[in-house]
């Protein structure tokens, strides 16, 4: 019988599961909203992990029994403690292969690294980051944001952002298009009224506006620009913890870049990756193209025992092929 492999990524805001052969041929794909826990409950979790692998398997023809090996990476799967409630998730597919159970920063990384292994840097509406080894041993930050000293995501941005425009109004930083650029966003009358407006949440900015801050750097505002490359540094500090847990220092490791974030300005990946060199200088960055779920399904060949980086160009290119 040959055997098939399933990759499922669960997220915030969408799910997919993805099946290939053992030549690494995506076979099949589903989809669906988000099943983190975090935003349904265990019960979204399960019906999303169902409701994709379900997807996939009649898009590939198959049934359950024909998986050799499946990999799961899920958000808000951060803490020891959500271990038991995720596995018994897992255990109501009632799938008989051998499985792997990691957070979704993990396929990420496996899916944009040459080996399977390295550090995967997530910067999208969050930020998170997570490294793995040749050995399959994993360095990880906690994913706890701000509370633990953890940035920059799209929402980090934004917030450092609006810190420099108060900083210009009280006379204690430079003058920024920022605050222009903020006040026609929210209709705010005048500086004062903008800060005014967000403390009192008569304006609301997010993770969204981010792009803004990118306009305004790119028109050549040397704040906005400042806070793009305090991304970068934070970005950047994230990753040399985990080299650090991994003990990467001397090694050429790759820096896989994972969300949405990177595409705003070269200067935050550039400022990130000259961070990380004062720690580990032979590390080079690696931009993830490929659907994180094409990690998923490496792993669950890895769990079978497949010598699986051969075959990840072959299963990126046909999952391009079935993913439209």
């Amino acid at each position: 019988m040959n055997p098939y492999f399933l990759g499922i990524d669960i997220g915030a805001t969408k799910s997919h599961a993805l099946i290939a052969d053992a030549q690494g041929r995506a076979i099949g794909f589903g989809e669906c909203g988000p099943g983190s826990h975090e935003v349904v409950g265990y019960d979204g979790l399960r019906a999303a992990l169902h409701a994709v692998t379900d997807a996939a398997l009649a898009s590939a023809g198959l049934v359950k029994a024909d998986i050799a090996g499946a990999g799961f990476g899920i958000a808000g799967y951060d803490w020891p403690g959500d271990a038991a409630p995720h596995h018994e998730v897992i255990a109501s597919l009632e799938l008989s292969a051998p499985y792997a159970l990691v957070n979704d920063t993990i396929i990420g990384l496996v899916a944009g690294a040459t080996e399977g292994w390295g550090v995967g840097v997530v910067s999208g509406t969050g930020s998170n980051c997570w490294g793995r080894d040749r050995q399959g041993r994993e360095g990880r930050m906690t994913g706890g944001g701000e509370m633990f000293a953890e940035y920059a995501g799209g929402g980090d941005l934004v917030g450092k952002a609006v810190q420099a425009v108060a900083l210009a109004w009280g006379r204690r930083g430079p003058q920024t298009r920022l605050t222009e650029a903020f006040m026609k966003l929210t209709g705010a009358t005048d500086a004062l009224d903008l800060l005014e407006g967000l403390y009192r949440g008569r304006y609301t900015l997010s993770s969204a506006n981010a792009p803004l801050v990118f306009q305004v750097a790119a028109e050549g505002d040397a704040v906005a620009q400042e806070v793009i490359h305090w991304a970068g540094r934070e970005l950047g500090s994230l990753a040399i913890g985990v080299i650090r847990q991994l003990g990467f220092e001397a090694l050429d490791v790759e820096i896989v870049q994972i969300g949405s974030l990177y595409n705003g300005s070269p200067i935050m990946g550039e400022t990130m990756l000259a961070t990380i060199h004062e720690v580990a200088p032979g590390a080079r960055a690696v931009r993830l193209t490929a659907p994180p779920v094409v990690g998923g399904v490496l792993l669950g060949m890895e769990k079978a025992g497949v010598d699986y980086p051969q075959l990840r160009q072959t299963l990126i290119k046909t999952t391009a092929a079935l993913v439209k």
